[in-house]
């Protein structure tokens, strides 16, 4: 099952990966600025009996980890990411200040790197990470086959794809690792942005103007 919460200003999709059998969950972008979000994602999850055991990053601009600090301290658990992204967990301090997020810096924060083609278990299920570059550093998107889903952060959205002009943006880099890594998976597995709604990898074959 997934499970979706909408957080913060710049309104970031935070994603519930649960294992109904074990009821292990994996936290995907702890996005929550308030603590009205905060109190939102944590009830959610002591009401269900879950038990939290990866916190994931499908990458580490600062409206994606605004809550992380916190998730870590509370669940105890390190952050499983991409570690070509640790460079940005230094600087959120700092971006945080231009976008409007009050966040310390999160350089010091335990890190578990994960790689392309990683598998990755929450409980019994698998969760198959892609490295999909372009957006910027450090970029993971996660698919969930027995969900038929999958998790693109900020590199693909509906029917349109994530920017590439902040600092390790590339384009080309991009629509290639898109066309490769993620429209290949089949027509009717669900995408789930970071950002906005869902959508389909079969209309997003059809009718993303940047894909086709």
């Amino acid at each position: 099952m997934i499970k979706q919460f909408t957080f913060n200003h710049f309104e970031v999709n935070c994603y519930l990966i649960v294992d109904e059998a074990t009821r292990h969950c994996a936290i995907v972008d702890p996005a929550c600025e308030a603590s009205f979000e905060d109190a939102q994602l944590t009830q959610y999850i002591e009401a269900e009996k879950l038990k939290v055991t990866h916190i994931l990053l499908t990458h580490a601009h600062v409206d994606h980890i605004a809550g992380l600090r916190q998730a870590c301290a509370l669940y105890g658990l390190p952050v499983t990411m991409h570690r070509e992204g640790c460079k940005l967990l230094r600087q959120a301090e700092a971006y945080g200040g231009i976008m409007g997020f009050a966040v310390d810096n999160m350089g010091d924060l335990e890190v578990n790197g994960i790689e392309d083609d990683e598998i990755l278990h929450v409980g019994n299920t698998e969760v198959e990470c892609r490295y999909v570059p372009g957006h910027c550093e450090g970029s993971m998107c996660f698919v969930i086959h027995a969900e038929k889903v999958v998790i693109t952060g900020d590199a693909l959205f509906h029917f349109s794809i994530g920017r590439t002009d902040l600092p390790g943006g590339d384009y080309p880099t991009l629509i290639e690792k898109l066309k490769s890594r993620i429209l290949t998976l089949p027509d009717d597995y669900r995408v789930l942005p970071g950002h906005g709604i869902q959508s389909q990898i079969g209309k997003e074959k059809k009718y993303n103007s940047f894909l086709v």
